[in-house]
């Protein structure tokens, strides 16, 4: 990276960036890595964790050629930080559980926004707005639930999310475009609790999602003549017998829903 932004013999383009021109190749690495690992495909993980870890080592140099940090640095920022967010392994703290873990975790990480000087002290604080919105949203809830504002088992948080799609049918019927992109904001923040309390990564639930469609649509495009000229009681049927043939193909038995359910 040294060379390539080297002022006289490096890369016109390399020479040319800078921290906002690169951060949105950063994060598409990052998806590119969790797209890998919903595929399972280790091979792909490999060259994109070295995707990433350019991006790392680009940032790094960027901020050596004007003296702020180097990639030592980077390096030596992150084994401080995990030796002290980990006192029960590397100090004499006790942590007996997962749960001991989180909750030292919490308090080491407001015991340094407070050294930092910062002054939120809402028990929110610490959440990035840069996050992805399904991310903010569950870390959003997981903060609140630390200090009991949760519902305390999945049949409330069900509630929830049927209670905001017939608040979403309501706008959809007033023809009130503002509210019912509000209450399909809410419907979906409801999801990421639910997510939240089943401990399950809406992202990658949503990705393998999109890969299933992906695949079957693909299956039923080979599959269909025509594919234009069909109405949607033979795409229909075409997307079933897709869905059967793959699911076949994986040794798993289809299930009985259609087209419509994505």
């Amino acid at each position: 990276m040294a060379r390539l932004r080297d002022p006289a013999e490096g890369c016109p383009w390399d020479l040319q960036q800078d921290f906002r021109s690169i951060a949105p190749y950063t994060i598409e690495e990052a998806h590119e890595v969790a797209d890998a690992i919903a595929r399972d495909d280790l091979v792909d993980l490999k060259d994109e964790l070295g995707d990433l870890l350019l991006q790392v080592v680009f940032h790094a140099r960027m901020a050596e050629e004007i003296g702020a940090f180097a990639f030592a640095d980077v390096v030596q920022a992150i084994c401080d930080k995990m030796i002290r967010r980990h006192p029960h392994v590397f100090a004499d703290a006790t942590a007996n559980n997962e749960a001991d873990v989180k909750d030292n975790w919490e308090k080491i990480k407001a015991k340094e926004r407070a050294d930092k000087g910062e002054q939120d002290q809402s028990a929110l604080a610490g959440i990035s707005g840069g996050l992805p919105a399904m991310t903010q949203a569950v870390k959003l809830g997981k903060k609140a639930s630390k200090v009991g504002f949760d519902w305390p088992n999945i049949d409330g948080v069900l509630d929830k999310v049927h209670e905001e799609v017939d608040e979403l049918k309501v706008e959809l019927e007033s023809g009130d475009r503002e509210r019912e992109e509000s209450e399909f904001g809410d419907l979906l923040f409801a999801m990421m609790n639910y997510a939240r309390h089943r401990k399950i990564d809406p992202d990658m639930a949503l990705r393998a999602a999109s890969l299933k469609f992906e695949q079957r649509f693909r299956q039923m495009e080979q599959d269909v003549d025509d594919f234009a000229s069909k109405n949607i009681d033979e795409l229909e049927a075409a997307w079933q017998r897709a869905k059967h043939k793959l699911s076949t193909q994986l040794g798993a038995e289809p299930a009985s829903d259609g087209a419509s359910e994505l």
